[in-house]
């Protein structure tokens, strides 16, 4: 199946840094300021009818086969009713479906339930203090009604915000905590649900079903804070300065992400130093910091005739370098510890020279896509002789890479490359369809398969992008 071009989201604007990332930590999975983003809690084209039927089907949901008189007094399923709503007041049908389980449970429900949890699904129209026999709220009871209303009366939050109690901005006392409304999504989850625990299960909820998973090396930032952010394997490493940043990730595409999805990642050692740093430890040891590599000089002889100056040292605590791999020694035979292009005067060939073994560059894209500014030096086949021959250069991480011969789009991460199966993951992770690289197979061949991101079907990028 292939489909065409939507939009696509991209990231502008002067990056700022701070020393530590400026988001809470000690709450790992919640922060009562930011519940969910604006656009998170706007987008209604998330998920089709036949995503959402899907989306209740994997739950064995009693829902995925439940039908009642819709308001216009039709017969429609539960999930054309949540899409119809959705779509009428412009609310994503992830919120429904998250407060559908919030309120009443009733998405993983795989039994009939009681007609009383249907007729109050969202919990709308029922206050703290009334009772649900009230008079005055009998015209909300009934599934349908109950997910009409409450679409319709989110919008209306969002769409007045200054006609109700919590505003965008405003400092609160919330359940006995102090809380200040980052935004406008936030401001009308408190009014629909005036409380943080009741939040903090939609949160919790919508992280377990609809969190974003971002390929590890991938750079992340939430809109509007100064932190950026590495994601490892699960964790998230806070970049300390805009000199790390483009010294280590030059060219890497940043990608937006919400507070609540920057909350599921555990808060890792932040990234201090920028790359090829000089730094020495308690031991007296010096090492060259590459990437994610400390290489230990061999002797202080070494240090001085690969050109390097104690005064360039920056000494440092042995634990601030715990979270870097230890390399291989710099010895006198470490030609090119920082990396140098040479190119065979002979042949023709480039490599990428570093710590005395040569790395072979099979194609010219690889040399555009990783060594954009790299000036490439002239080498006799006798001088290249001299280092051993290393693993061929695979393209750097984070990158989008696709064949001339096929549609399939990949991510390169940890050297391996990740299918995007669908659009609808692509454009929901951010990337851009002007970042795609074509590369020829061979290069393509370099990284192995790894775990494919999106739906588990065969779905694949048009070559119209």
């Amino acid at each position: 199946m292939k489909f065409t071009r939507l939009t696509s989201l991209l990231v502008a604007g002067i990056i700022t840094f701070s020393p530590l990332a400026t988001l809470a930590q000690t709450v790992p999975n919640f922060d009562p300021s930011f519940i969910l983003s604006n656009n998170d809690l706007d987008d209604h084209t998330s998920m089709s009818l036949g995503d959402i039927s899907a989306f209740l089907t994997s739950q064995n949901s009693f829902l995925g086969s439940y039908t009642t008189i819709d308001t216009d007094g039709f017969a429609r399923s539960a999930a054309e009713i949540i899409y119809l709503s959705a779509h009428a007041n412009k609310i994503n049908p992830r919120w429904i479906l998250v407060t559908l389980q919030k309120e009443q449970s009733l998405v993983l429900e795989q039994s009939s339930p009681i007609q009383d949890r249907l007729d109050w699904a969202m919990g709308y129209g029922v206050c703290d203090s009334c009772s649900k026999d009230d008079p005055g709220i009998q015209k909300f009871r009934g599934f349908a009604k109950q997910v009409r209303s409450a679409s319709a009366r989110i919008r209306y939050y969002l769409s007045n915000p200054h006609q109700f109690n919590f505003k965008a901005g405003e400092t609160y006392t919330i359940d006995n905590q102090i809380v200040t409304i980052k935004n406008q999504a936030t401001a009308t989850f408190y009014n629909y649900t005036p409380h943080i625990h009741g939040n903090q299960n939609f949160v919790k909820i919508w992280s377990r079903w609809f969190k974003k998973s971002f390929p590890s090396g991938t750079l992340v930032q939430v809109p509007g804070e100064k932190g950026v952010w590495l994601i490892v394997n699960g964790s998230r490493k806070a970049i300390s300065s805009q000199a790390v940043l483009f010294s280590r990730f030059a060219k890497r595409q940043i990608l937006p992400i919400s507070t609540v999805d920057l909350l599921n990642y555990p808060v890792s050692t932040s990234i201090r130093f920028p790359n090829f740093s000089l730094v020495g430890d308690q031991t007296g040891t010096r090492y060259l910091l590459v990437d994610d590599q400390k290489k230990p000089f061999e002797s202080l002889e070494v240090f001085a005739k690969l050109g390097f100056n104690e005064e360039e040292i920056e000494w440092v605590l042995t634990t601030d370098l715990e979270d870097y791999k230890l390399g291989n020694p710099l010895t006198l035979a470490s030609a090119y510890p920082l990396g140098q292009l040479l190119q065979d005067t002979k042949s023709g060939g480039v490599y990428f020279v570093q710590d005395g073994i040569k790395h072979p560059i099979i194609d010219k894209s690889v040399l555009a896509i990783n060594f954009p500014k790299r000036s490439i030096s002239k080498a006799t086949p006798e001088s290249l002789a001299l280092y051993p021959t290393g693993d061929k250069i695979r393209i750097n991480d984070t990158t989008l890479i696709k064949s001339p011969t096929s549609p399939s789009v990949y991510v390169v991460s940890d050297g391996n490359k990740l299918p995007i199966l669908d659009e609808k993951t692509f454009t929901t992770l951010g990337y851009s369809w002007n970042s795609i690289k074509t590369v020829p197979d061979a290069v393509l061949a370099l990284h192995p398969t790894g775990e494919a991101l999106g739906s588990q079907s065969t779905i694949s990028i048009a070559t119209t992008h």
